[in-house]
Order: structure tokens, then sequence, then C-alpha cells
């Protein structure tokens, strides 16, 4: 009777590890979009252009832009698949873009410049009637002209 007791306190704490490892652990887009930051803060002051594709720390095929005020429906819609933890934005000059490899997310920039220390800005046709979002391919290699303004990086695409 004793071992059985022993035996589910042990099961018990295994999964209670378990569960809480997996709480504290980051998708792989939180991850990615640690690396991205810690890329664009280090460019150095010297630089006055970069590609894109070269500084990203991660695979990508495609990057969206999101329109401010455009709903989480409209952004999975556009991505093809929901994920957690998806914000909208609440208001202009916010980033929202999503980094996407192979049709999943690798990689998910949200919130204003001024709070992230860097932001990606760029514009393109709308394809395929998203209206909500501009479109960048990876293959590309698109330019993108750095701006330092107050201790904020920006990434402006030329």
């Amino acid at each position: 009777m004793k071992s059985k007791k022993t035996l589910a306190i042990a099961a018990i704490i295994i999964l209670s590890i378990v569960v809480l490892i997996n709480l504290i652990k980051k998708d792989l887009w939180e991850v990615n979009a640690d690396l991205l930051k810690e890329e664009v803060l280090s460019i150095e002051q010297s630089v006055e252009t970069v590609k894109l594709a070269e500084i990203t720390p991660f695979e990508w095929d495609i990057a969206y832009s999101f329109d401010p005020y455009t709903t989480k429906d409209r952004i999975y819609e556009t991505v093809g698949y929901k994920w957690d933890n998806i914000s909208e934005t609440v208001s202009e000059g916010m980033n929202q873009i999503v980094f996407l490899k192979e049709g999943k997310v690798v990689c998910y920039v949200y919130g204003y410049p001024e709070n992230n220390g860097y932001g990606i800005y760029f514009s393109s046709e709308n394809e395929k009637g998203i209206t909500s979002a501009s479109v960048l391919n990876a293959e590309n290699n698109s330019t993108f002209q750095v701006v330092r303004s107050d201790d904020v990086i920006y990434l402006n695409k030329k």
C-alpha cells in the first residue's frame, strides 16, 4: 500500500514538473523575436542600409506587416491559421509583423518601436485581396534604410 502511495506522489510531482516546464518554455516565434531584436539593436552606428533577410537570425519565406486596427480574425485568415498570444494593434505607429516559413509562424513582432527599441516598416502592393497587410518575400532580399531616432532603430524599406 505504501509503495502505491509513493508511486502516486512521484507521478504527481513529475506531471507538475512537466506542466511547469511547458508553461515557462517560450514558443519558437517568441525566441526568434528576441533574437531578431538582438540583431537589429546590434547594427553598428555607421551602417545606413541592411538587407532584412541577412539580419534575421532565422529562416523565413514571407512576412506580413499588418495595418493598425487589423482584427485577429483577419490576421489569422491572412496567415492561414490561429496561434497563441496574438494581439490587435491599438493605435498608429505600432508594429505587427508576422514572419512565416513554409506556412508556419516563425517570428511575431508586436508593439511600439519606442518600447521594443526598434521598428520595421514596409509596404507592398496588396496581394490576393489582402487589404490590411503588406507582404514581403524573403527571396527579394529587400534593402532597408537604417534610421536612428531617440535610441530607437527604424528599418524602413527603400
